[in-house]
């Protein structure tokens, strides 16, 4: 793509196009006041004034970015300035015409040939020289058009000729027209407002008139202009909503053409001359210049639309800007540059929150991750697998974990059937306080230290208060609810004690029931207070009796409620039983409990569950 257009310089025809410059790939970026100036003189307009570089933190290679910039506008100022010499947009002659005038029109014609709404005033004074009444004396076509538009045909009375204007339309007199005329009548200057509205009744409702108004001395008269519906005032409010303004750079003589809101929504105070490209590219960041750079390149020689990023000193506002080239003719000179700025801080801020909370997502989830893998890790290595390990007790067992899905997919559940030297069963069924790999470590701390002192065969009542002992030496709040018991097998008896947790449930020829607590109630949670003494009490089995013992968490809903939660376990457990009654060995009494917890369970639950079935063989 070729720059056009005489007086280019070297750049003719058929030379080649101007390459972009070549820049580092680095950029300062210490900050510096915001400021927009207006272009600086080149040196060949006034050779004894220096050229207005930017302060020197921006460091050589943003200072180049910005000459190149320079350069780039002079040559294509240079480029439009001979196209206007070759082909006569030449200064106005300065020779006279002698011209003669036809007869002036009629004020009705004069009236007509105004684009814009129109009223012919005329005031009338008092003795004291003000403004008593003011009286209408012609309408143009324009305004008659406007009144058949908004009003019906009855609304204001028919034209008979000149009248009040405030006996035609009395709700005037409470605007700001009446100040506007009185102003206008003692200045002599033409008054603005930028929005007049009034009601005027009609056979239909109220009919809200909004209007730009302007009132000039016309001779001894006045002349009341305005547009309907205040669309620069609309414009500006549609710009402000939406962060948007437009622009147009005249690239001959720097001239700038905003729309209404383009100072509001860059920052400027109302009295500060419009940037020019110049102005904008000094303003600009320096990581943002070789954006611009390039924008501008694709717009003056490679006529293209382009758009780009800017962001401006002093602050954190970053604009899209929408470049698109206006040429002399088609396919000609790039003689403007038209373009659409638009606020972006706000996605922006928005999508950088959105990715850094992505970022925080994923890192929690991965180390979510990774405590679910060690706990996970940590839990197979100490609950137990049972198949036919205890058919030497005369038992079978079953066990079924459910991890609380929303949390770390692990908790504090545990469970352990072991025999001791002395003939007998640890069973055992608790739950550690806590989520996670922290109440993993707490329950393997308990499992750990029950499996030892079951060894010292004493009762089970002393084995938990010593493991309440355990717990209350924790350094952390370490506590816990648990079952724990001994299965005589010589005797088919199972002594047993409660901390804190769900009784143990019998279910004996399809009928459940809860095993009475042993006597003085259920104990203290481990962990609670020390030196707290609990009690034992004894459960005969016979054969085919199932033992179930289980975990709040597979019951517990919101709000809680013990023995509500304990009925819909026993009818759960009665209810899986008819459907299917647990079959011969291992396996069908895993059958069954996997039945029964999936009975339970459901997305209300929001702990881990844990079911342990103990059954009595013959």
């Amino acid at each position: 793509m070729r720059p056009e257009g005489p007086g280019a310089g070297p750049l003719h025809r058929n030379a080649p196009p101007l390459p972009p410059p070549a820049y580092p790939d680095w950029h300062p970026r210490s900050p510096a006041p915001m400021l927009f100036r207006r272009r600086p003189y080149t040196r060949t307009e006034r050779p004894d004034m220096p050229v207005d570089d930017p302060p020197a933190a921006d460091g050589p290679r943003a200072r180049l970015e910005l000459q190149a910039i320079r350069a780039l506008l002079d040559a294509q100022r240079r480029r439009v300035t001979a196209y206007a010499e070759r082909y006569g947009a030449g200064p106005p002659n300065p020779s006279p015409t002698t011209v003669t005038a036809s007869v002036p029109p009629t004020c009705q014609n004069v009236l007509d040939a105004l684009p814009m709404a129109a009223l012919l005033l005329a005031p009338v004074l008092g003795e004291d020289g003000k403004i008593q009444d003011i009286v209408l004396l012609a309408r143009n076509a324009t305004a008659r058009a406007y009144a058949a538009a908004r009003f019906p045909e009855d609304a204001v009375p028919p034209w008979t000729g000149p009248v009040p204007l405030f006996e035609r339309i009395p709700s005037l007199a409470s605007t700001a027209i009446p100040g506007m005329l009185a102003d206008a009548y003692h200045q002599r200057t033409p008054q603005q407002s930028d929005t007049v509205e009034w009601l005027v009744c009609t056979r239909t409702g109220p009919v809200r008139i909004s209007v730009e108004v302007r009132i000039a001395p016309c001779g001894d008269h006045f002349l009341l202009t305005w547009e309907p519906g205040g669309r620069l005032r609309m414009a500006a409010a549609a710009q402000q909503l939406v962060r948007t303004c437009w622009v147009e750079w005249n690239l001959a003589d720097d001239g700038v053409q905003p729309s209404r809101g383009f100072r509001q929504i860059l920052g400027l105070a109302d009295d500060a001359p419009e940037p020019s490209l110049c102005d904008l590219a000094t303003a600009a960041t320096p990581d943002s210049r070789s954006t611009l750079y390039q924008a501008l390149y694709d717009v003056i020689l490679r006529k293209r639309t382009t758009d780009c990023e800017l962001r401006f000193r002093g602050g954190e506002r970053v604009f899209r800007m929408v470049a698109e080239p206006v040429r002399i003719v088609p396919g000609g000179l790039v003689w403007a540059l038209r373009a659409v700025l638009i606020d972006v801080t706000t996605d922006r801020r928005r999508r950088e929150a959105a990715q850094r909370a992505e970022r925080d997502a994923r890192r929690e989830h991965e180390r979510a991750e990774a405590v679910a893998e060690v706990a996970h890790v940590l839990r197979d290595a100490v609950l137990p697998h049972f198949q036919d390990e205890l058919e030497s007790f005369g038992l079978e067992a079953a066990a079924v974990y459910r991890p609380d899905a929303p949390g770390a997919g692990v908790g504090g559940d545990w469970y352990k059937a072991r025999g001791l030297p002395d003939g007998r069963l640890l069973v055992a069924l608790g739950d550690a306080r806590g989520h996670g790999l922290a109440a993993v470590t707490l329950m393997a701390k308990l499992r750990y230290a029950l499996a030892g002192l079951a060894y010292t065969s004493q009762p089970v009542e002393l084995l938990t208060q010593w493991l309440n002992e355990v717990a209350c030496a924790d350094d952390r709040e370490s506590t816990a609810t648990a079952i724990i018991a001994r299965y005589h097998p010589d005797l088919s008896v199972l002594r047993w004690t409660c901390a804190g947790h769900p009784r143990p449930v019998l279910l004996r020829d399809g009928r459940a029931t809860q095993l009475p607590a042993p006597a003085g109630g259920p104990g203290l949670t481990l962990g609670v207070m020390p030196n707290t003494v609990y009690s034992a009490t004894e459960t005969p089995l016979e054969t085919g009796d199932i033992v179930l013992m289980y975990s709040d968490g597979l019951t517990e809903r919101r709000p809680a409620d013990p023995d509500a939660d304990t009925r819909r376990f026993l009818q759960a457990a009665e209810c899986c039983f008819r459907e299917a009654s647990p079959g011969v060995g291992h396996a069908g009494l895993q059958g069954y409990a996997e039945r029964l917890v999936a009975h339970l369970d459901g997305p209300h639950r929001t702990d881990d569950a844990t079911l342990l079935a103990l059954r009595r063989t013959a």
